[in-house]
Protein backbone atom coordinates (compact mmCIF):
# COMPACT_ATOMS: atom_id res chain seq x y z
CA UNK A 1 0.00 0.00 0.00
CA UNK A 2 0.65 3.94 -0.21
CA UNK A 3 1.89 5.69 2.46
CA UNK A 4 0.50 8.81 3.92
CA UNK A 5 2.63 11.94 3.73
CA UNK A 6 2.05 13.98 7.01
CA UNK A 7 0.27 13.80 10.19
CA UNK A 8 -2.26 10.93 10.81
CA UNK A 9 -5.81 11.08 10.17
CA UNK A 10 -6.56 7.18 10.29
CA UNK A 11 -9.49 5.29 9.65
CA UNK A 12 -9.67 1.66 11.53
CA UNK A 13 -11.51 0.15 8.96
CA UNK A 14 -13.31 -3.39 8.36
CA UNK A 15 -16.91 -5.44 9.15
CA UNK A 16 -18.66 -5.39 12.43
CA UNK A 17 -16.81 -7.23 15.22
CA UNK A 18 -13.09 -6.91 14.03
CA UNK A 19 -11.98 -4.72 16.66
CA UNK A 20 -12.16 -1.27 14.95
CA UNK A 21 -13.57 0.84 18.34
CA UNK A 22 -11.17 -0.89 20.48
CA UNK A 23 -7.90 -0.28 18.33
CA UNK A 24 -9.25 2.93 16.96
CA UNK A 25 -9.34 3.96 20.74
CA UNK A 26 -5.99 2.30 21.56
CA UNK A 27 -4.69 3.91 18.95
CA UNK A 28 -5.37 7.43 19.22
CA UNK A 29 -4.37 6.59 23.01
CA UNK A 30 -0.81 6.03 21.86
CA UNK A 31 -0.47 8.78 19.54
CA UNK A 32 -2.09 11.21 21.86
CA UNK A 33 -4.41 12.41 19.18
CA UNK A 34 -8.48 12.45 19.42
CA UNK A 35 -10.58 9.56 18.62
CA UNK A 36 -14.32 9.04 17.16
CA UNK A 37 -16.19 6.48 16.42
CA UNK A 38 -18.59 6.18 12.94
CA UNK A 39 -21.35 4.81 14.68
CA UNK A 40 -21.71 8.21 16.64
CA UNK A 41 -22.29 9.71 12.76
CA UNK A 42 -25.38 7.66 11.92
CA UNK A 43 -28.51 9.46 11.72
CA UNK A 44 -31.56 8.25 13.53
CA UNK A 45 -32.84 6.51 10.60
CA UNK A 46 -30.08 4.35 10.00
CA UNK A 47 -29.71 2.88 13.18
CA UNK A 48 -33.39 2.18 12.75
CA UNK A 49 -32.83 0.37 9.73
CA UNK A 50 -29.85 -1.53 11.01
CA UNK A 51 -31.60 -2.41 14.10
CA UNK A 52 -34.74 -4.10 11.83
CA UNK A 53 -32.02 -6.18 10.13
CA UNK A 54 -32.36 -4.07 7.33
CA UNK A 55 -28.80 -3.19 5.28
CA UNK A 56 -27.78 0.35 4.30
CA UNK A 57 -27.53 1.13 1.16
CA UNK A 58 -25.14 3.77 -0.85
CA UNK A 59 -27.91 6.47 -0.34
CA UNK A 60 -27.98 6.20 3.49
CA UNK A 61 -24.52 5.89 4.17
CA UNK A 62 -23.80 9.32 1.59
CA UNK A 63 -24.58 11.79 4.12
CA UNK A 64 -22.70 9.78 7.35
CA UNK A 65 -19.32 9.58 5.02
CA UNK A 66 -19.30 13.20 4.73
CA UNK A 67 -19.73 13.87 8.22
CA UNK A 68 -16.92 11.45 9.08
CA UNK A 69 -14.74 13.11 6.23
CA UNK A 70 -16.06 16.53 7.41
CA UNK A 71 -14.72 15.40 11.39
CA UNK A 72 -11.08 14.17 9.99
CA UNK A 73 -10.47 17.53 7.88
CA UNK A 74 -11.58 19.07 11.33
CA UNK A 75 -8.59 17.53 12.67
CA UNK A 76 -5.95 17.14 10.07
CA UNK A 77 -3.59 20.30 12.08
CA UNK A 78 -3.30 17.29 14.67
CA UNK A 79 -4.40 14.12 13.59
CA UNK A 80 -7.27 11.46 14.38
CA UNK A 81 -8.52 8.43 14.60
CA UNK A 82 -11.36 7.19 13.67
CA UNK A 83 -13.36 3.78 13.35
CA UNK A 84 -14.93 3.25 10.32
CA UNK A 85 -16.12 0.62 8.51
CA UNK A 86 -15.48 1.84 5.53
CA UNK A 87 -16.07 -1.21 3.42
CA UNK A 88 -15.89 -0.23 -0.51
CA UNK A 89 -13.39 2.06 -1.98
CA UNK A 90 -16.12 4.61 -3.24
CA UNK A 91 -17.10 4.93 0.81
CA UNK A 92 -13.03 5.57 1.23
CA UNK A 93 -13.04 7.96 -1.43
CA UNK A 94 -16.06 9.94 -0.04
CA UNK A 95 -13.62 10.39 3.10
CA UNK A 96 -10.79 10.91 0.97
CA UNK A 97 -12.96 13.82 -0.20
CA UNK A 98 -12.99 16.45 2.61
CA UNK A 99 -9.96 14.80 4.25
CA UNK A 100 -6.94 14.10 1.64
CA UNK A 101 -4.39 11.92 2.82
CA UNK A 102 -6.67 9.73 5.20
CA UNK A 103 -4.79 6.34 6.01
CA UNK A 104 -6.99 3.38 6.09
CA UNK A 105 -5.80 0.53 8.52
CA UNK A 106 -7.81 -2.45 7.95
CA UNK A 107 -8.66 -5.36 10.24
CA UNK A 108 -9.96 -8.17 8.70
CA UNK A 109 -9.99 -11.63 9.71
CA UNK A 110 -12.55 -14.70 9.46
CA UNK A 111 -16.23 -14.31 9.61
CA UNK A 112 -16.61 -17.32 12.20
CA UNK A 113 -14.53 -15.14 14.99
CA UNK A 114 -16.16 -11.42 13.65
CA UNK A 115 -19.27 -13.58 14.07
CA UNK A 116 -18.46 -14.60 18.02
CA UNK A 117 -17.98 -11.35 18.51
CA UNK A 118 -21.27 -9.63 17.00
CA UNK A 119 -23.08 -12.14 19.15
CA UNK A 120 -21.26 -10.92 21.95
CA UNK A 121 -22.26 -7.36 22.15
CA UNK A 122 -25.14 -6.41 24.26
CA UNK A 123 -27.27 -3.90 23.37
CA UNK A 124 -25.69 -2.76 19.81
CA UNK A 125 -27.48 -2.08 17.21
CA UNK A 126 -25.84 -3.85 14.51
CA UNK A 127 -27.42 -7.35 14.52
CA UNK A 128 -25.33 -10.56 13.39
CA UNK A 129 -27.80 -11.21 10.54
CA UNK A 130 -25.82 -8.24 8.77
CA UNK A 131 -22.73 -9.53 8.99
CA UNK A 132 -22.45 -11.73 5.36
CA UNK A 133 -24.07 -8.30 3.72
CA UNK A 134 -20.82 -6.63 4.85
CA UNK A 135 -18.19 -9.32 4.13
CA UNK A 136 -20.38 -9.44 0.44
CA UNK A 137 -19.80 -5.67 0.25
CA UNK A 138 -16.15 -5.45 1.82
CA UNK A 139 -13.46 -4.73 -1.02
CA UNK A 140 -10.30 -4.82 0.43
CA UNK A 141 -7.72 -1.94 0.18
CA UNK A 142 -6.56 -1.26 -3.34
CA UNK A 143 -2.31 -0.47 -3.90
CA UNK A 144 -2.81 2.79 -5.17
CA UNK A 145 -4.61 3.43 -1.35
CA UNK A 146 -2.73 4.93 1.70
CA UNK A 147 -3.15 2.22 4.14
CA UNK A 148 -2.37 -1.43 5.71
CA UNK A 149 -4.26 -4.54 6.50
CA UNK A 150 -3.76 -6.56 9.67
CA UNK A 151 -5.61 -9.81 11.16
CA UNK A 152 -7.95 -8.79 13.16
CA UNK A 153 -7.58 -12.67 15.56
CA UNK A 154 -4.37 -10.71 16.54
CA UNK A 155 -4.24 -9.50 20.12
CA UNK A 156 -4.97 -5.58 20.70
CA UNK A 157 -1.26 -4.40 21.61
CA UNK A 158 0.31 -6.09 18.51
CA UNK A 159 -2.39 -4.89 16.63
CA UNK A 160 -2.16 -1.41 17.89
CA UNK A 161 1.97 -1.29 17.80
CA UNK A 162 2.00 -2.63 14.12
CA UNK A 163 -0.06 0.21 13.09
CA UNK A 164 1.39 2.56 14.90
CA UNK A 165 4.88 1.50 13.83
CA UNK A 166 3.24 1.50 10.29
CA UNK A 167 1.59 5.08 10.60
CA UNK A 168 5.68 6.47 11.70
CA UNK A 169 7.57 4.90 9.39
CA UNK A 170 4.85 5.98 6.57
CA UNK A 171 5.53 9.45 7.54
Amino acid sequence: MTAPESAPLAVVMGVSGCGKSTIGALLAERLAVPFADADAFHPAANIAKMSAGIPLDDADRRPWLASIGEWLAEHRARGAVMACSALKRTYRDQIRTPAPGTVFLHLDGPFEVALTRVQSRPGHFMPASLLRSQYADLQPLESDEAGTTADFARPADALVGEFAAWLDHAR
